[in-house]
């Protein structure tokens, strides 16, 4: 009985794992057995491949064919399995040739006349490869703009199933892709066309400086969504390690550019109130997907209207939080998904939010009940408060132009430089990513600096996590003021962030 085998990558969050495909050719009835637990869609992979085998003009084999997918305890999803199972099934009946399926890793779905259609998480599927020793891979041609991020490995793209039969037979060379090209710089809102709430413009710089979350709260039309909008033109660029991990979720998620896929900017993602938990967190049936969170790594996530999302929704995000990843369990398998985020909420003060506080017409009951959407844990974990007041004058003449996002970004640069030298030695890269227990042991502050912290715990306006939170404040605070270590101003000023209450 004939055996061939190919290879291709399943996908476990966003890390890949090589797939051995094993094509069995029987005797006895017509018909495909597909084992390996796969799921609805590469089920039907045998009716796809069957077809795209035929229509480009190989034969289909008689009798039993049986496919195995080891590892066979491992969920398998997608139809990225296609071509490979494809050309298994080709090299068990002797119509290609099996030595250069051998270290080689394919990747792609058959369309039913024979083209190979893109498909998720050709990045992963890459790296995975990379690292298991295999030195070739076979992606569809659409997807070499992608795959070129890789390199260490020899990509080839295929844009129909022919053209891999050529291939294997070694009639035919099949294209490589172009190195890639640096991507134009997305426009992101400049910080000059903020008129007027000083305060929050600064409170913007610390959370940029520091990769601190924000709570903006003011009635409508005051500038909170322009001023979130304006966070990411605050950030330093990603590095080469977070462009490739950050563009690793976009393409499990399906999201990436086809012409310019490399994320190399911090991404702004701003869900709906209506959004559900799975959406936000991630989830889906069989294999976890990534959520809102996860496609925000390394850039910032926006809440608007926050006190309209679900209690549920917020709450789930206590945890993500503090950890920087979110784990999601499912039936068929647990799956880590990063989500290092900075968290930016925006919420009117109460329901009727009219532009001045004097005409509010909430009673103090439904202001409460109304900010109260918000619980004391998830705010807790929030680092810098911010009340934006209304505008008296549209016209800035008497203040002068306002800084733009160039200059202010300057002064993060420096500060984000000063943190990375001074955690270098620990893996920290900004000072929101330092634990508690560092900063109150390794990098003790004077007792007069903590003596602030020590009042404002002993009369119960501030917890043990949001000690922590004003140290880190007050660390970036030093970073923007050039000074070696925190003093009690910093303190005193982060602990003034803290503070500050919504209403």
């Amino acid at each position: 009985m004939p055996i061939a085998k190919a290879w291709s990558a399943a996908l476990l969050g966003i890390d890949g794992r090589i797939i051995e495909i094993e094509a069995d050719l029987g005797g006895g009835l017509s018909r495909v057995t597909l084992v390996g637990l796969p799921d609805a869609g590469l089920r039907e992979a045998k009716d796809r491949v069957r077809s795209a085998i035929r229509n480009s003009g190989q034969p289909w084999p008689d009798g039993k064919v049986t496919l195995g997918l080891s590892p066979a305890n491992l969920p398998k999803v997608g139809s990225a399995y296609d071509l490979g199972i494809a050309a298994a099934i080709l090299a068990a009946q002797g119509a290609v040739p099996a030595t250069r399926l051998l270290g080689t890793v394919l990747l792609g779905e058959l369309a039913l006349d024979g083209r190979i259609r893109p498909v998720r998480g050709i990045l992963p599927g890459l790296l995975a490869a990379r690292a298991a020793g295999y030195g070739r891979a076979v992606v569809p041609q659409d997807s070499l703009v992608e795959a070129a991020l890789v390199d260490g490995i020899e990509v080839t793209g295929a844009p129909r199933l022919r053209d891999l039969v050529a291939w294997l037979q070694g009639e035919l060379d099949l294209p490589a892709p172009n190195p890639p090209t640096p991507a134009p710089a997305p426009e992101v809102p400049d910080l000059a066309d903020v008129v007027g709430q000083p305060e929050a413009r600064w409170a913007l710089e610390v959370a940029a400086a520091g990769g601190h979350h924000v709570l903006l709260t003011g009635p409508p039309g005051v500038g909170k969504t322009m001023l979130a909008k304006r966070l990411p033109g605050l950030l330093p660029p990603l590095s080469s390690d977070e462009s490739l991990e950050v563009t690793a979720v976009h393409s499990v998620d399906g999201s990436l550019s086809k012409s310019s896929p490399l994320v190399t900017v911090p991404p702004f993602v701003a869900p709906h109130h209506s959004i559900s938990i799975a959406a936000l967190i991630g989830g889906g049936s069989g294999i976890a997907m990534p959520g809102a969170i996860s496609r925000a790594h390394r850039g910032v996530l926006f809440l608007d209207e926050v006190c309209e999302f679900g209690g549920q929704c917020l709450e789930s995000l206590r945890t993500v939080l503090e950890e920087g990843e979110v784990r999601i369990a499912r039936v068929k398998g647990a799956i880590t998904y990063p989500a290092r985020f900075q968290l930016v909420l925006a919420a009117n003060p109460c329901a009727c939010a009219p532009p001045k506080d004097a005409d509010c017409v909430c009673s103090p009951t439904a202001k409460r009940r109304y900010l109260g959407r918000l619980s004391g844990p998830l705010l807790d974990r929030v680092d810098l408060r911010v009340r934006l007041r209304p505008l008296s004058a549209i016209s800035a003449h008497d203040t002068g132009p306002a800084e733009s996002s160039e200059t202010v970004r300057a002064r993060v640069l420096q500060a984000r430089e000063r943190a990375a030298h001074r955690w270098s030695d620990h893996g920290w890269r900004s000072n929101s990513e330092v634990p508690g227990p560092a900063l109150r042991r390794k990098f003790t502050l004077a007792p007069d600096a903590t003596q602030l912290l020590d009042r404002a715990m002993d009369r119960g306006a501030l917890s043990g996590r949001g000690a922590d939170r004003c140290l880190r404040i007050a660390w970036t605070l030093a970073d923007l003021d050039g000074e070696h270590r925190p003093g009690a101003d910093q303190v005193s000023s982060a602990l003034a962030f803290r503070e500050r209450v919504a209403a």
